[in-house]
């Protein structure tokens, strides 16, 4: 009866094992990566009903499941998302981040997934800026980090302007909106979208787009190749099955 019982619990025990063994390999088998994204970036990301959604979350989450891999979404200050990959604290990140020569030093990018450019934007009732000819002696509000800082900084000298930094784009606005600073230097989609949404209007945009940026997916260079082959291959098929447009229609017009 002893050996009958001992033999019964050592194939209880195996199979046992057998369970939990194929469990590890069903969870392994859909690998978790920590993307990060900008906070305050509408239309591309922002908090909504207490949920984070935008043109970047919802390609990301397209691209995921095309692609079979689990994310954790970390919204964070945009300065901090270039260090947190560097670092690898952070798998990779899609916030509306300009493809540029200098973070190609220290970042991979993915094929370009939006076209964007920098705008002039100024307070709505503002009818004595209309292009960069009228910017000199002109204090700037430009959000860290940013294109539109980057743009601020090379002409600077130019229009013997000043620039002040914010953390976040509702804080840059604001500067403008309150008559402390003249200009704010924005990529095109994001204050079309706010203008477009605001019941009345304080800002609007004048002139030219001053730039051409394509935004990419980033992850630290020559570290993460299998997460941006995924970024890439997922967009290409989320393009040629019209999900793409389906997720810009949604929030922007006339793209």
């Amino acid at each position: 009866m002893l050996k009958k019982t001992l033999a019964l619990l050592t194939a209880v025990t195996i199979l046992s094992a057998t369970f939990v063994g194929c469990s590890k390999g069903n969870e392994g088998s859909s690998k978790k990566y920590v993307i990060a994204t900008d906070a305050t970036f509408a239309p591309f990301e922002y908090e909504k009903d207490g949920k984070y959604v935008g043109i970047d979350v919802e390609i990301l989450d397209a691209v995921a499941k095309s692609e079979n891999f689990q994310y954790e979404l970390k919204p964070m200050n945009f300065k901090g998302i270039i260090p947190g990959i560097t670092s690898n604290q952070i798998d990779g990140a899609i916030a509306g981040m300009s493809i540029t020569d200098e973070r190609k030093k220290t970042l991979d990018f993915s094929d370009g997934y939006f076209n964007a450019g920098i705008s002039i934007v100024v307070k709505a009732d503002n009818n004595s800026i209309k292009s960069v000819d009228d910017l000199k002696g002109k204090i700037f509000a430009v959000k860290k980090g940013t294109a539109g800082s980057k743009y601020a900084e090379q002409v600077k000298d130019k229009y013997n302007a000043n620039i002040r930094y914010f953390d976040d784009s509702p804080s840059m606005f604001q500067e403008v909106i309150n008559g402390n600073a003249d200009v704010n230097f924005e990529d095109y989609p994001v204050i079309a979208y706010k203008i477009a949404t605001d019941s009345t209007p304080s800002l609007k945009v004048v002139g030219d787009r001053l730039t051409k940026d394509t935004y990419g997916f980033a992850v630290n260079k020559g570290k993460n190749k299998e997460l941006l082959d995924k970024f890439n291959a997922g967009l290409k098929k989320i393009k040629e099955n019209g999900e793409y447009d389906k997720i810009l229609a949604k929030y922007i017009k006339n793209k």
